[in-house]
């Protein structure tokens, strides 16, 4: 009963889009980013997104995440209508359900790359203990041990994107959000990306990447092809 409880549980859809549409003004000049997009994500499914800069990769993902609002059409995650909620159930709403890596990493400066990770499971209110423990674990994780006390500036390129993702998984995240995750990094380290990306697949985390690493796009269930934010082609 509760294997069969589960089993019918990941199936379930994650993230739902219906003729979503995007638009940003620009003085007079209004740029469509997204036309009509219509998407389905169940749990557990690995999605590789590919198109050429301006397709609208990047703005599907911030949609999906909350950092953004669709001019039109309806975004639902885990059930949840984002478009119908304020900022601030959208950043607990974050917080719980969304992992996000950004090509720019987006570390705090200041920080270590332990206090990075630390830092989302101590705006949530963990414990200190679990905190810090959790954290060594996702530094473990990816490869990291040995540069915890290391800022970003002293971090390669591959070494701040690992960081990256050990904090996206801080709060153990249903759903990661990964935007050009090699677009940075050379062949070899980037490899060590698509390694982590094959371990969260075998630990059944939805992942949405955006990406132009034929890699990473063996490692998806489907690959769809945005052009002109349609998807116009989807690969299985």
């Amino acid at each position: 009963m509760v294997l069969a409880a589960y089993m019918g549980r990941i199936k379930e859809k994650a993230v739902i889009t219906s003729s979503l549409c995007k638009e940003y003004k620009i003085s007079d000049l209004t740029i469509t980013a997204l036309r009509g997009l219509n998407l389905e994500v169940l749990e557990g499914e690995f999605i590789s997104v590919y198109g050429s800069s301006g397709a609208g990769k990047t703005t599907l993902l911030n949609i999906i995440g909350g950092l953004d609002q669709p001019t039109s059409g309806k975004i639902v995650v885990f059930g949840h209508d984002l478009s119908t909620y304020d900022e601030d159930f959208l950043a607990t709403f974050r917080s719980a359900y969304i992992g996000f890596v950004f090509q720019s990493y987006n570390l705090i400066s200041t920080l270590t790359a332990l206090e990075n990770v630390m830092f989302p499971m101590e705006l949530a209110g963990w414990s200190d203990e679990r905190v810090r423990e959790r954290s060594e674990l996702l530094l473990e994780m990816v490869g990291l041990s040995h540069r915890a006390d290391h800022l970003p500036a002293q971090l390669s390129g591959g070494e701040q994107q690992r960081v990256t993702f050990a904090r996206a998984l801080a709060n153990d995240p249903p759903l990661l959000l990964v935007d050009e995750p090699t677009g940075n990094l050379d062949m070899e380290t980037g490899l060590e990306i698509v390694r982590i990306l094959e371990k969260l697949k075998a630990k059944g985390k939805t992942i949405l990447v955006a990406a132009h690493d034929v890699r990473i796009e063996r490692l998806a269930n489907r690959t769809l092809h945005l052009q002109d934010g349609r998807i116009v082609a989807v690969n299985e």
